[in-house]
């Protein structure tokens, strides 16, 4: 398997030519549209896309303004990588993959994460984006800091980072 790699330099913006595999982090706002056309395919019946938003509350805080990610850019690659792997052994199916983050500042409604999950059947493409998903805010070192008019911290539902849940 071929996997893209990227900078911050808005390389995630752009589908890789050569790979069935689209992973990436991005200070630009993310590609939504994109993902979603490079992710269909002729032999797929199915394109699942996943667009996390950023929103205007989170527990207990009803006026966040802004969130901003940080991630630990040389673990992100692996262990995006990784999580595309184990999606791809669980659904031996799913012709394309994507799963693109956003670092740096994200106003409220824009895209701070993107998965997109393309199979020739809807439920492998479901499983799998889910699958990816869950265990991108899982297992990948990317953190949030909400901003609101009050003041910043970090996200109060953060997590420790664990690694890519195997089946095997």
């Amino acid at each position: 398997m071929r996997v893209r790699s990227w900078s911050y330099a808005g390389i995630a913006a752009t589908p890789p030519t050569d790979s069935d595999t689209w992973l990436g982090l991005s200070a630009e706002p993310l590609p939504v549209e994109r993902a979603y056309t490079w992710a269909v395919r002729p032999e797929c019946g199915a394109v699942v896309l996943f667009s996390g938003t950023a929103r205007n509350h989170s527990t207990g805080r009803a006026d966040v303004s802004e969130l901003e990610y940080e991630a630990y850019e040389e673990q992100v690659e692996p262990r995006l990588a990784s999580l595309a792997a184990e999606a791809r052994r669980r659904w031996p199916d799913i012709v394309r993959i994507a799963m693109i983050h956003r670092v740096g500042p994200v106003a409220v409604t824009e895209t701070a994460v993107i998965v997109a999950v393309s199979s020739p059947h809807r439920d492998a493409a479901f499983e799998a984006g889910r699958f990816c998903i869950d265990q991108l805010k899982a297992t990948v070192p990317i953190w949030k800091r909400e901003r609101w008019a009050e003041g910043e911290s970090w996200g109060l539902e953060a997590q420790h980072i664990t690694e890519v849940e195997s089946s095997s």
